[in-house]
């Protein structure tokens, strides 16, 4: 497991992710909701009411101040600091990853699998995407 990445190597790991069409994959775990998938909102939001699911929202602290998901976490996919924060994460937790349109989060849902964490679920489309309740700071 690599615990600390320097900032040029998480930028040429979020450039390669970007630029692979399709979602992130994550190891199924059994659960298909959180094999690393990206799924429409209806599938997010059974995963979201799954007991123990930690939400993390990967955008800006901008972005998340100005309306986020309830009980999410901000990890900033575009911090230096975003792998050394992943790798803080428990890798056995289950997790729904999102952003404003589901790029950053196919992305983050990548170097999280690289770190080990393995059960995730992406939101199709990101919040742009969502209907349901969000959180203005």
């Amino acid at each position: 497991m690599i615990n600390r990445l320097r900032p040029g190597i998480v930028a040429i790991a979020l450039a390669a992710a970007l630029s692979i069409s399709g979602c992130g994959a994550g190891a199924d775990d059994g659960d298909g909701a959180f094999a690393g998938a990206h799924v429409p909102a209806t599938e997010f939001q059974a995963a979201l009411d799954t007991a123990g699911t930690v939400v993390v929202d990967v955008r800006t602290p901008e972005e998340f101040a100005a309306g986020h998901l309830p009980d999410a976490v901000n990890i900033d996919i575009a911090a230096s600091d975003f792998a050394a924060q992943v790798a803080d994460l428990d890798p056995d937790a289950r997790y729904a990853v999102y952003c404003r349109t589901d790029n950053r989060s196919s992305a983050a849902i990548e170097i999280m699998t690289e770190q080990g964490v393995t059960q995730t679920t992406g939101l199709d489309g990101g919040i742009e995407a969502w209907t349901g309740d969000i959180v203005v700071d």
